[in-house]
């Protein structure tokens, strides 16, 4: 998501991004997350590419060279350095972990846990359904329901979760196509299994210690290997509603 809503509003020529990520990052959806560069150093996603920076100093060289910066700082202290317009909180915490109002002349928090109006100036709708993308300036996104929302008509036989708390390994791919109660790897001695039959379209790094519960991955039931290296629907929803959002403040 959040690397979703760096690349639309790199689209719209406002190149002047940073994304502060932890040196661990938990995505699974790995093929179009930027925080892949923390491990590799860049990352490409649908023809944009994020560098990551050793230091605050850093960005604003990635920046002359036409690249988003990606910075492990999971305290936000790069705030302080760079006092940017726009903070767009992508944690996905379904809880506020600490952002403010006065991180920026705008912030946007994505999904519940925010009220707008109140720690952050707007909230998006990340829910699925007929409100995905809506921007709310006063209250809060709808609750978290801890269910996923149906892709191909499968809801939460789709998504990996860990069955208990250890390291995580795998030796399966990304763009693989699986079958139904298939061994996708391993959180310490237990099996990690499919759901359903599709492409794994996301799995966590490995190896790599997780909490129980955590989502590991994911898998696509419409069996479309290229939608594994392409931005989802609901992200590109609600990357264009962060863009509205930064275009309603700053071009009136």
């Amino acid at each position: 998501m959040a690397s979703a809503v760096a690349w639309r509003i790199y689209m719209a020529n406002l190149r002047s991004i940073f994304m502060m990520e932890t040196a661990m990052p938990l995505a699974v959806r790995r093929e179009v997350s930027f925080c892949e560069a923390i491990h590799c150093g860049s990352k490409t996603v649908e023809g944009v590419e994020a560098v990551k920076a050793g230091t605050a100093e850093d960005i604003p060289r990635i920046w002359r060279l036409g690249k988003v910066a990606v910075i492990i700082d999971p305290e936000w202290r790069t705030l302080k350095r760079i006092k940017p317009d726009v903070v767009v909180d992508a944690i996905l915490a379904k809880q506020n972990l600490g952002t403010r109002k006065d991180d920026a002349h705008l912030v946007i928090g994505l999904g519940p846990g925010f009220v707008a109006g109140g720690d952050v100036h707007l909230v998006i709708e990340t829910n699925r359904g007929h409100h995905l993308g809506r921007l709310i300036s006063s209250g809060s996104a709808e609750p978290n329901t801890g269910i996923p929302g149906p892709v191909g008509g499968v809801a939460a036989a789709r998504v990996l979760r860990a069955p208990a708390a250890g390291e995580f390994k795998s030796t399966r791919n990304i763009g693989e196509a699986v079958r139904k109660g298939e061994v996708i790897g391993r959180v310490g001695e237990t099996d990690v299994t499919a759901g359903t039959d599709g492409v794994l379209r996301g799995l966590m790094r490995t190896p790599t210690w997780v909490p129980k519960g955590i989502k590991l991955g994911d898998i696509d039931p419409r069996g479309e290997a290229g939608f594994c290296y392409t931005i989802s629907d609901k992200a590109r929803a609600v990357a264009g509603s962060v863009l509205e959002a930064i275009l309603r403040t700053f071009n009136t």
